[in-house]
């Protein structure tokens, strides 16, 4: 228990000093959390209101987008943030207290914090300029954030481990997810896609992810090939697969 209650404690300030170091103690370190999205769905917008009289999805393009993104989010920033967790606190794996699982729950908590603060002050806004009020349905919303931040935590404490080991992996990882974006139906339904083409891109979890998302805020949506059985599977069997690894190296993260 009191080995718990350590823990508990050197994640709270790594919490606290990963925060002042990401965004500082300036308000303008907390707006740059909110351009990327916003310039994102800012320009899928702008681009797709050019050459399409209405959105895939209901009646207003930037929603559309911004489902679709901060959907992505949960999963690609929250892996990102935390592949680089023992890498971003090496000095101070050197205090016996501080653990290298710390450092990966710690940025995991911090990014979904800021995913869920990032995703009410734009979707927030965007929901209440429209003509029509939307109807939210919170149960597929958490869902979707859920498996997308479980996925992240599985696949970011692996790579922890395979990037140090294996530098290669690293630069392979990288161009096998730069196309992901793409993939995992941001800007489009995979609904909409031919049967064959379908079943391709709903291999992959995150579509399911960002389809879950969606469906929070379309009741209408009927989200044909959406299986939560299968998100929630592969994102728990990720996190399971994570962890294994990187318990199992705790000496190599700690560089001994």
């Amino acid at each position: 228990m009191s080995k718990m209650k350590t823990h508990l404690r050197v994640v709270a300030a790594l919490v606290i000093r990963e925060m002042s170091t990401r965004f500082g103690r300036k308000p303008g370190g907390y707006v740059w959390a909110l351009l990327d999205p916003l310039a994102h769905i800012a320009f899928l917008s702008f681009i797709f209101m050019g050459i399409a009289r209405h959105p895939p999805l209901g009646a207003s393009f930037i929603l559309f987008f911004a489902t679709g993104y901060i959907g992505f989010m949960f999963y690609q920033a929250s892996a990102g943030y935390v592949t680089g967790s023992v890498r971003g606190n090496r000095p101070l794996l050197a205090y016996p207290n501080v653990a290298p699982i710390d450092t990966v729950f710690a940025r995991h908590i911090l990014q979904v914090g800021t995913n869920i603060v990032v995703s009410l002050a734009v979707l927030l806004p965007i929901t209440l300029s429209l003509k029509h009020p939307v109807e939210i349905s919170w149960v597929p919303l958490i869902e979707g954030a859920s498996a997308g931040g479980v996925l992240a935590l599985g696949i970011g404490s692996t790579n922890v481990v395979l990037f140090q080991q294996f530098p290669v992996y690293e630069k392979i990882f990288a161009i096998v997810s730069r196309p992901l974006f793409m993939l995992s139906g941001v800007f489009y339904l995979p609904d909409t896609l031919p049967p064959q083409m379908r079943e391709i891109i709903l291999l992959n979890p995150v579509a399911h992810v960002i389809m879950s998302f969606r469906k929070g805020f379309y009741p209408e949506y009927r989200a044909v090939g959406y299986d939560p059985g299968y998100m929630y599977a592969i994102a728990l069997s990720v996190l399971v697969l994570g962890m294994c690894v990187f318990t199992s190296s705790r000496r190599v993260l700690r560089g001994r």
